[in-house]
C-alpha cells in the first residue's frame, strides 16, 4: 500500500465518460475514446472518470475494461487525473484493474461496494478497509445505492475517512441531506463530489468538491460554468447555467419509457452531436428510431441555447 500522508483533494468537474463502441456493441472504438477525450479537456474539465455507471463498465468485459484503461490514459497524456472505476463482486478482480490503471498512469481509483450480496455496515467498513490496504493508488468510495442495495453510511465513511489511503466519496444518492451531513462531519482533507448534475451547484454551496456529471460528456464547458459560478456565488449565473442542466435533465434523459433511458438519451444525444456514435453495450439497445429524432431535436435546441451564453 501506498502511505498517502498529505491526501490530495480533487476539485472541479470529472465527467464520468461514457464509453464509446464500435458497431458490434461490444469492441473498444479507440478512435471514439481519443475524440472524446479532446473534446472533453478542450471543455475545461478537471479529470475524466472511466469505468463508472455512465461508463457502462459492469456490461463490459474485462480485457475492454483494461484495453480502456490504457487508451484513455494514453489519450489524456497526464492533462488532467484520470480516475478508473474497479467495483466488481471479486476483490481480486477489482485490485488487478487498480494495477493496470496504475500502471497506466492514472490518479486514482473508485470502488462502489460489491452489488451483489447486502453488506451491512461492520462488513463495508471492513471491505473498503481491506481493499485500501491492498492498492497502490488512493481510493475514492463510490455510494450508489439505487445500483448496489447499500448505503454508505455518513458514519461508515467518517471511520473510512481515517484510513491514509481513502481519500475522498463520490455520491449518487441523489440525498442531499446526506451529503449535507458529509461536510459537516467530514473538515479534514478529504473530496466530496456529487453524481446528480442537478444538485452539483447546492452541493458545491454546500462546501462540497465538484461533481461527477454525465451531461459534462455533452457540453463540458456549461457544466464547468456552472462549477465556477457556484464557487464565486455568483447567483444570478448560476441560476442561467441551472436551468440548462434541467433541460439537458428533462428533454434527453427522460425520453422513452425504459430504466436506461439516461444512457440511451446520453449516448443518442453524443452521437447526434457528432461526438462519439451511440453504440449502447448489453443488455441494453439504442433509441429506435421515433425517440432518437426526438433526442436529436432537442439537443440541437439545447445546444443552440447553450452557444448563446457561453
Amino acid at each position: 500500500m501506498t502511505t498517502q500522508t498529505n491526501k490530495q483533494a480533487f476539485s472541479g468537474i470529472i465527467p464520468p465518460m461514457v464509453t464509446p463502441l464500435l458497431s458490434d456493441n461490444l469492441t473498444l472504438d479507440v478512435k471514439g475514446v481519443q475524440h472524446l477525450v479532446e473534446h472533453l479537456i478542450s471543455g475545461g474539465v478537471h479529470g475524466i472518470f472511466i469505468l463508472g455507471t455512465t461508463g457502462e463498465s459492469t456490461s463490459l468485459s474485462y480485457k475492454t475494461r483494461e484495453q480502456l484503461i490504457i487508451e484513455s490514459c494514453k489519450a489524456v497524456k497526464g492533462r488532467v487525473p484520470v480516475f478508473v472505476g474497479i467495483t466488481d463482486t471479486s476483490i481480486e478482480e477489482s485490485i488487478h484493474l487498480a494495477l493496470i490503471a496504475e500502471r497506466a498512469g492514472a490518479a486514482a481509483v473508485v470502488a462502489a461496494p460489491p452489488y451483489y450480496y447486502g453488506l451491512g455496515q461492520e462488513e463495508l467498513y471492513k471491505y473498503y478497509w481491506s481493499l485500501a490496504d491492498q492498492l497502490t493508488l488512493p481510493l475514492f468510495l463510490y455510494n450508489m445505492p439505487s445500483h448496489t442495495k447499500i448505503n454508505i453510511d455518513a458514519k461508515t465513511v467518517v471511520r473510512l475517512s481515517e484510513h491514509p489511503n481513502i481519500i475522498g466519496l463520490k455520491d449518487s444518492s441523489a440525498n442531499a441531506v446526506y451529503f449535507q451531513s458529509l461536510c459537516y462531519l467530514l473538515k479534514t482533507n478529504f473530496s466530496l463530489l456529487v453524481g446528480p448534475e442537478e444538485i452539483t451547484a447546492e452541493t458545491v454551496l454546500m462546501g462540497g468538491n465538484g461533481g461527477v456529471n454525465g451531461g459534462a460528456n455533452l457540453f463540458p464547458k456549461l457544466y464547468v460554468a456552472l462549477y465556477n459560478a457556484a464557487v464565486a456565488k455568483d447567483f444570478a449565473r448560476m441560476e442561467e447555467l441551472q436551468n440548462l442542466v434541467m433541460e439537458i435533465s428533462t428533454k434527453i434523459y427522460t425520453v422513452g419509457s425504459y430504466g436506461s433511458s439516461y444512457l440511451k438519451g446520453l449516448k443518442g444525444a453524443l452521437s447526434a452531436l457528432g461526438i462519439i456514435n451511440g453504440n449502447i453495450a448489453p443488455p441494453f439497445t439504442t433509441f429506435d428510431e421515433k425517440e432518437m429524432t426526438k433526442v436529436i431535436s432537442n439537443i440541437k435546441e439545447i445546444e443552440a441555447e447553450i452557444a448563446k451564453i457561453l
